[in-house]
């Protein structure tokens, strides 16, 4: 039987110094642009300051900015958990210990009816990544001492906010100056084909009518696993494949009824995906200071299958990065930020 380690306390203790949680409400402009799902425009921006800001008014901090998972969004990442740490919690531990440089660290709100974001600029969703590129980056430079150039601002992110990190740095060169990228959806036709014909079972409940089942699924006390997936199919054709007229201001890139893929509507989305990337990505991504890539060996989603093509694109065009696959699956994944954000922060300008 293992020794217990000492006599203090079983759970370890939070360090004594400990940065403060912000937050401001920005009425988004863009937002308010393409909204036809009539979700918020004003939306709180929760803002994570480092122990000592306050008391050293005379310091500048370098910029992370924390790009949540499908189903997820900013007010989730400051919430109590029951075992481990929110991100506030992981930020003052590594900060305290001198594993990473203190930072701000900016967690927007990007949830929509559709169930999250993919961080695209879309007539069907909304305009969030330049929503939060012209901004939301201008509006914290303004409101915080940050260091405000590209060479002191990164984003990192999991799954979704992942690839929304990866986009916002090829869409928007020089605007930040890393990546760190946690199974950032990669390799689409082995991630998402394989839903395709289950949000064709879960969307015949109601005659393919996708606004009746998203209604329903809102109103429904116990969403089953397959419905949550049917909705994530429709926000990812809200992102990808936007069609303005039609239900839900999107194009599906299957046939509803009988399954098969429209390749028209399929290469929309390929368009999107970093293993398609062309020459003018990978150019603006050699812009970076800092490009974190991971994926775990086992992801649920064969996201690591992507994450590998995609890693050899990147070494083939000459872009430095950091791969790293490592023992795992696309849960519980928090982990991972003990490595990249310090590995992210050694490349950043930080003051």
């Amino acid at each position: 039987m293992r020794d217990y380690p000492g006599t203090g306390p079983l759970r370890p203790p939070r360090p004594e110094a400990r940065g403060v949680v912000e937050s401001f409400a920005f009425d988004s402009a863009l937002l308010a642009q393409a909204n036809p799902l009539g979700d918020q425009t004003c939306r709180d921006v929760l803002v994570y300051l480092p122990p000592g800001y306050e008391r050293e008014r005379e310091r500048s901090y370098p910029v992370l900015w924390s790009l949540p998972a499908y189903t997820s969004s900013g007010p989730a990442q400051v919430a109590w958990r029951n075992h481990g740490e929110n991100l506030p919690q992981r930020l003052d531990r590594l900060i305290s210990s001198e594993s990473m440089a203190p930072s701000i660290v900016v967690m927007p709100d990007s949830f929509t009816s559709l169930g999250g974001n993919q961080f695209v600029d879309s007539p069907a969703l909304g305009y969030y990544a330049r929503h939060i590129v012209e901004e939301l980056v201008p509006e914290v430079d303004r409101r915080f001492r940050t260091i405000a150039r590209p060479e002191a601002r990164g984003a990192f992110g999991k799954s979704s906010g992942g690839f929304g990190g990866l986009h916002l740095a090829v869409r928007f060169p020089g605007v930040f100056g890393g990546v760190a990228s946690h199974a950032g959806d990669c390799g689409f036709d082995r991630v998402y084909q394989r839903d395709f014909v289950a949000c064709c079972d879960e969307l015949a409940a109601w005659d393919g009518d996708c606004e009746a089942f998203v209604s329903a699924f809102w109103r429904a006390r116990k969403p089953s696993g397959r419905a949550f997936h049917a909705l994530m199919v429709l926000c990812l054709a809200a992102s990808y494949s936007p069609a303005p007229g039609r239900p839900l201001n999107l194009e599906l890139p299957f046939d509803p009824f009988t399954a098969r893929v429209d390749d028209a509507v399929w290469q929309r989305w390929l368009d999107f995906d970093p293993v398609q990337y062309s020459s003018e990505a990978f150019d603006a991504l050699k812009q970076l200071r800092g490009l974190w890539v991971d994926a775990g060996n086992r992801d649920q989603y064969f996201i690591h299958y992507g994450t590998r093509e995609f890693a050899a694109r990147l070494s083939a065009a000459g872009v430095d990065h950091h791969y790293v696959e490592f023992d795992g699956n696309h849960s519980g994944m928090d982990w991972r930020l003990d490595h990249s954000l310090p590995w992210l922060l050694a490349r950043l300008e930080t003051g």
